[in-house]
């Protein structure tokens, strides 16, 4: 779609290259939902491609993925052996309602900022405890875990001018087994409910919820838990009004399934049921 109240685009080439924010700026990295509908209060769009930001970045402790990374560069990406949780990023990328064509344009960053409930790399990144990397418009920089960036549908911790940089994976995360379940109301429809849980070497486990909340939920226990120990973690921590409620679910079925498909991942990580 065209915006034809678009009058500049800006091509800033380093952060000190960034323009002052003003009312009307929108960031450009993928650009998928901005040409998608009118943006008729739009006047300026700040095209990050130039800053070229290196997609994907495998360090000694972590994987950063920058905001600009596309769907496609992610899904490729050659995961060495030891991370036993490298299904889930595939997984993830296909838990997307969108085309092959869409893959190659949209990004990670731009998945974690519409903070749509049913956003697969919000899902992925918040269950691999990712840590957000945020440019804010007064030049200081902040760090907030992918868990508490989401606040709500489509709401996030981002003020005006904020710009997300990259966000950065523990390897150690990686490493750990990994659980995934997702569902839809419809064949090929948005997600309605998306779970990850993972185990480490010491037993400990991590449920992280999405798509049927609002916002992520992750729950954190010592052990593999029982299914009534889990069962009752979700109801305290999950409260009826944290459902969502859209055309794609209902809250009570929603709630239904997410404990259906957190059961099942705890069975799954106690070996009850194949991997």
């Amino acid at each position: 779609m065209d915006l034809n109240t678009i009058t500049e685009v800006a091509h800033p080439r380093t952060r000190a290259q960034l323009p002052v924010w003003t009312a009307g700026d929108a960031w450009l990295a993928g650009g998928t939902w901005l040409f998608s509908e009118p943006q008729v209060h739009l006047t300026r769009l700040i095209d990050l491609t130039d800053l070229k930001w290196p997609a994907l970045t495998i360090g000694e402790n972590e994987l950063t993925i920058a905001a600009t990374c596309t769907v496609a560069q992610l899904d490729a990406l050659a995961c060495p052996p030891e991370w036993l949780a490298a299904p889930v990023i595939n997984q993830c990328c296909r838990a997307f309602l969108a085309s092959f064509k869409i893959w190659k344009t949209a990004t990670v960053g731009g998945n974690l900022c519409m903070s749509l409930p049913a956003g697969p790399m919000i899902s992925l990144t918040a269950a691999l405890d990712g840590i957000c990397t945020i440019w804010k418009a007064d030049g200081s920089e902040q760090k907030v875990k992918v868990a508490d960036f989401v606040i709500g549908n489509q709401r996030n911790v981002l003020a005006p001018g904020d710009l997300l940089r990259q966000i950065d994976i523990p390897l150690a995360a990686l490493k750990r087994r990994a659980a995934f379940r997702q569902i839809s109301l419809t064949p090929v429809g948005r997600s309605a409910a998306l779970l990850i849980g993972s185990i480490d070497g010491e037993g400990a486990v991590t449920l992280t919820v999405t798509a049927s909340t609002t916002r992520p939920v992750r729950l954190s226990f010592a052990r593999n838990p029982q299914a009534k120990e889990l069962r009752e973690a979700l109801l305290h921590h999950l409260p009826d009004t944290l459902y969502h409620d859209d055309l794609h679910g209902k809250p009570a079925w929603r709630k239904h399934m997410t404990m259906r498909l957190a059961e099942e991942i705890r069975a799954e990580l106690q070996g009850l049921a194949q991997p």
